[in-house]
């Protein structure tokens, strides 16, 4: 039952959270109306879509810039954009369409939103499940083993080595990766560039496999350093609060061995805090903490799409994107808490 309210309260959440961010953003001053208006001040011609008007004129309206445009041009730059309409009314259409998941073009790429999205996917999938998959791999065995060993010598010099790598931002280790790896007064060995070869569709499958994982080496390795310096601290805190249990030590008292109380007991309640933050870290990995790693690596993903979206007020592309991004973090969190009652049966989401 618990789950069943989770997932009929996805759709008021996205709701309001589309809502909220759609009057921010639409009532902010510099949307795509006034760029337009800005080009047609400076243009020798107006474009064939809206046609050809009077630019003499200067009629006193509300947009910036629109001294000497004609009243008519405005009016149909507005309509052109969809701006005719009220602004809970285009809203509310906007919804409608998002339901069926059709975003529309983007207002300056002349291309489908949802086409947009798409092209761009893999790059953003490729960063940040490796990026996942390889930060937990690492975590979570070396934030055991740094419990287990608490205050020893391999705990004291990883610690130093963690914190070491996670006060150097992922930006600035991806140019130091590029200066030492990509050709420049040191190693050749990794691509600057893109996620695939030029000739990449030359190559026979076994090398698209190695190509697509030369090229992918050292952004993720970029990023990871800093996810694998949080996720280790907080695995060892995690298991070192649970050591200090009562449970553990009547699990001792039983005569079980340390690998016995550390897998069959403490595992199962310290990873659930882990478990907890796995959506978030996911999520912030796929379009946050990716989009300077794009950028700096020349990977179109959808990290780099979002920020361009919102500098240009590329206003379809920029709701398309929060609209998935919500729908995603909404169900990854209602993922989370399913995955809390595989691992304990014994949590009851109803009674909280």
């Amino acid at each position: 039952m618990y789950f069943v309210k989770r997932t009929l309260l996805i759709f008021p959440t996205l709701f309001v959270i589309m809502l909220v961010n759609f009057l921010v953003i639409q009532t902010a001053p510099g949307g795509p109306v006034e760029r337009f208006v800005a080009q047609m001040n400076h243009a020798t011609k107006v474009v064939g879509e809206v046609g050809s008007v009077n630019l003499a004129s200067e009629s006193t309206l509300n947009y910036q810039g629109s001294k000497g445009v004609d009243l008519e041009l405005i009016e149909k730059i507005k309509k052109l954009y969809g701006f005719d309409l009220p602004i809970f009314d285009r809203f509310l259409l906007m919804m409608k369409k998002y339901l069926s998941f059709d975003f529309g073009a983007s207002f300056y790429q002349d291309k489908k939103v949802s086409d947009l999205i798409l092209e761009k996917l893999p790059v953003s999938i490729s960063l940040g499940l490796w990026t996942i998959l390889l930060t937990y791999l690492i975590s979570i065995p070396l934030g055991i083993k740094k419990a287990v060993q608490d205050g020893s010598k391999f705990d004291v010099w990883t610690s130093a080595l963690v914190v070491f790598l996670h006060a150097i931002p992922s930006f600035l280790f991806a140019i130091l990766l590029i200066t030492l790896f990509c050709g420049g007064n040191f190693l050749n060995i990794f691509p600057l560039r893109g996620l695939f070869s030029a000739n990449f569709d030359e190559l026979n499958w076994w090398q698209k496999v190695a190509d697509y994982f030369w090229h992918l080496i050292l952004p993720v390795f970029a990023i990871l350093i800093g996810g694998v310096a949080s996720l280790t601290f907080f695995v060892k805190n995690s298991f070192i609060e649970e050591v200090r249990k009562n449970y553990v030590l009547a699990a001792h008292a039983k005569g079980l061995s340390q690998n016995q109380v550390l897998y069959r007991h403490i595992f199962r309640n310290a990873m659930l805090i882990v478990i907890a933050g796995l959506p978030s870290a996911l999520i912030g990995i796929f379009f946050t903490s990716s989009m300077l790693i794009e950028v700096i690596f020349s990977l179109d993903g959808l990290g780099l799409l979002g920020y361009e979206s919102a500098v240009s007020r590329d206003y379809p592309l920029m709701f398309a994107t929060l609209y998935i991004l919500t729908i995603i973090g909404l169900v990854t969190n209602i993922i989370s808490d399913f995955t809390y009652k595989i691992i304990d049966p014994r949590i009851s989401f109803e009674k909280s």
